[in-house]
């Protein structure tokens, strides 16, 4: 049971896109529950991640990238976003250190002017900084755009500054009771987080209009004994994004199916078989039905 002095709360991870949220999220969690990509908007919703310490219980929420709307999955996206800011503890604006200044950085801040949280400003990916002098007047460009709780630098990837970051969260969260089990640490189904790493490796190894064009279903789930049996289909746009993704006599297609079923094979701590299909649905990402479709909500309860 909690002590007495325990704390606990929510913290909302928002910024740029690109800027590192979810493999932040990954590594003060101590697990792979986002996808991870370089590509922008790698993700599409609110990842929860729950960190369960001695002291404290932190509701962690990865957010997708902030970007100006087009599509109907865009707007969707930034409603996500935006439903992130409310009533949080605290909310870390995480900036590139590596990356240039600019409108997609203004517009992160621009988002937090009315957050009543504490806001802390943590400068992501400073393995890539050579010259650790230059983080300040990074740091001073953004006081200028609001006042900042804390300045934390960090580096998601190599691990550096992440206590420091965990710590600084703690100290802010009021004293609360323990929402989730101790070994709990998503609400994400198993389903939902298979279709997201099939979705990482056509990610990794696609480019041009591909990646944006791709939406990941899980039509079929077969959990057995020693084995479970997935089919699952990958949607694209256009009959050109169908054909690179199977690629030569289905060499792309068969690559990613294999590095996927390592993955989920590691998730579900099973052997799994998987079968993927490839399927055109033109406009999806304008198409209400299709989002409410692929949208992970919808699958609580079929587990």
């Amino acid at each position: 049971m909690p002590s007495p002095e325990f704390h606990s709360g929510f913290v909302s991870i928002v910024g740029r896109p690109n800027a590192g949220k979810s493999t932040l999220l990954n590594a003060l969690v101590g697990d792979k529950l986002a996808i991870v990509s370089d590509k922008p908007q790698t993700t599409r919703t609110v990842v929860q991640g729950v960190l369960t310490l001695p002291e404290a219980q932190i509701v962690f929420l990865d957010t997708p990238g902030i970007h100006e709307s087009s599509s109907l999955l865009n707007r969707r996206m930034m409603d996500g976003v935006r439903g992130a800011l409310e009533d949080r503890d605290v909310i870390l604006l995480l900036a590139d250190a590596s990356a240039s200044f600019g409108d997609e950085d203004k517009r992160a801040a621009e988002l937090l002017q009315n957050v009543k949280a504490s806001v802390l400003l943590v400068l992501n990916k400073i393995d890539r900084v050579d010259e650790k002098a230059k983080l300040l007047p990074r740091f001073e460009l953004y006081q200028g755009l609001r006042d900042f709780d804390e300045f934390i630098p960090i580096s998601a990837l190599t691990g550096e500054g992440i206590d420091v970051l965990r710590d600084a969260v703690v100290r802010r969260l009021p004293q609360g009771p323990q929402y989730f089990p101790p070994d709990y640490i998503t609400d994400q189904p198993e389903r939902f987080l298979a279709a997201e790493l099939i979705r990482e490796k056509i990610l990794l190894e696609t480019r041009q209009e591909v990646p944006h064009s791709v939406a990941v279903m899980v039509e079929n789930w077969e959990d057995k004994t020693n084995l479970v049996r997935i089919a699952a289909v990958i949607y694209v746009e256009r009959p050109g994004q169908k054909g690179i993704i199977i690629g030569a006599q289905g060499a792309m297609l068969k690559k990613i199916g294999t590095e996927a079923r390592k993955e989920i094979e590691s998730l579900l701590s099973k052997k799994v078989f998987l079968e993927l299909f490839v399927k055109v649905q033109p406009a999806w990402r304008q198409s209400p039905q299709f989002l409410d479709a692929i949208d992970w909500r919808s699958l609580r309860g079929t587990e």
